[in-house]
This record gives C-alpha cells, structure tokens and sequence, in this order.
C-alpha cells in the first residue's frame, strides 16, 4: 500500500498530477482545491495517498491532510460511491464541511456534489454518521499540532493557576508518582478540550456555544478523550425539535 507520495512536480493535468519519486512518476488523482494547493512545476509536493486496485489498472488518489484521506476512505465504503464520487464530494465540500454535513445529518449539502442523487447523499448521511467524530479528532489533533508551542504554552500557564502552593503541599505526597499522574490526567483533559474546540470550530460552530457545550459534556464525565467529547458536543449542538 502506497501511503504517502513527497517528491517533485513534473506537471499538474486537469484532475491529476505527475510526482517524480527519485526517477519514478507517480500519476496521483485530486480533488480541485487539492490542485490549487500544488507549487509550480519543479516545486516540493506531499501528498497522502489511497490506492485503489481494480483488476485491469492502479490508480492512486491524492490528499493534502489524513483527514480528507479518512474521508475518502469512508466515502468508497459506501455502496454505490467510487472513487471519482468521493473526490467530487471532497472537492466540493472540503473536509471539514464534509464532517459538519454529516454530522447534522445534511443529505442536501452532500447532493450538492456533482454524481449524487437525493437517495445516495441520504444513504452516505446514514451509514458515516456514526463514524464522523472520529475524523473531526483526527483533523483536530492535525491542526492543533500545528500550533503545538503555542498550546504547550497556554497548556503550562492553566497548570500553574491550579498547581497547589508549595507550602500548602509540603508533606502532602507533592512530586509523588501519584500527584505526577494526576496533573498528566489534567494535562491530557486539557489537551482533549483543546482539540474539540478547535474540531468545532472549524465546523462552523462559534466560540461560545462551542465553548458552553464542551463545558456541558465535561461535566459529565472527568478525563473525556477528543472523540467521545466532541461527539457528547455534537448531540448538545444538533438542532432540536
């Protein structure tokens, strides 16, 4: 399995593009915001890849993030979506809008791809709704790895507001494996907020009610991970009624 292509831009066709791999061209299939991203011919180029093998021809596809990766692979799973239908619908969406589709159930934004009908958008809706949480965390820790000193360093400000004073934990098991565990639990809480804040907003969501419904879905339980908190997020924000 081909995962991953880096090497350089030989030229980019109307939905594909040459990569050379050390003296190997390597023809990767793209969404069209995926070739806009492409440098000039010469440039760099990274791609993560799907391989689908039919019985006459390989045909690799192309991603700028293992999130828009996942959702290829999720689309292709669901009968009656190839891999052209599953570019289209990346291509029109993106893939956080792919997310927020089917989280809310949105059959009508998934037609809207070309080569998808009503019962096919429906069907995709049905049958990925239940896996969507699990590629939001995936693209949140992406984008939030991005900006990783800046987080560490917020992350490290919260601890020290809430470090007990060093005279009042004298005697107390201070720097013990067990308070080491305790504030590693706090730090990987933290860390899990962070990136389902960062997943809903970039679904659309604003700031605050983000902000409340993770409140809400922390205080039902006390170390969360990202996946089960930003689907405890999704069932407070989907529309009621």
């Amino acid at each position: 399995m081909i995962g991953k292509i880096s090497g350089r831009l030989e030229y980019r066709g109307a939905d594909h593009v040459l990569i050379d791999v050390n003296g190997v061209g390597y023809i990767v299939y793209c969404s069209q915001p995926t070739l806009a991203l492409m440098p000039v011919p010469g440039g760099r180029v990274a791609l993560y890849t799907d391989l689908l093998v039919r019985e006459d021809n390989l045909q690799l596809f192309g991603f700028p993030t293992l999130a828009d990766k996942e959702w290829h692979r999720l689309l292709t799973g669901v009968q009656g979506v190839g891999a052209k239908v599953a570019l289209a619908i990346s291509g029109t969406l993106g893939a956080d809008g792919v997310a927020r589709a089917i989280s809310l159930g949105d059959a009508a934004a998934i037609k809207a791809a070309p080569g998808v009908g009503p019962k096919l958008a429906q069907r995709v809706v049905i049958e990925l709704k239940d896996k969507a949480p699990s590629v939001i965390a995936m693209g949140a820790a992406g984008a939030v790895e991005t900006m990783q000193a800046d987080r560490e360093v917020v992350a490290s400000s919260v601890i020290d507001s809430v470090a007990p004073d060093p005279a009042e934990s004298s005697g107390s098991g201070a720097g013990s494996p067990s308070s080491g565990l305790a504030q590693a639990a706090k730090s990987g809480a933290a860390a899990a907020r962070a990136e389902a804040l960062s997943a809903l907003v970039n679904l659309g969501y604003g700031q605050g009610e983000a902000a409340s419904a993770i409140a809400e879905a922390t205080a039902a339980s006390e170390a969360p991970n990202t996946q089960t908190l930003i689907r405890a997020c999704l069932r407070l924000l989907a529309p009621k009624g």
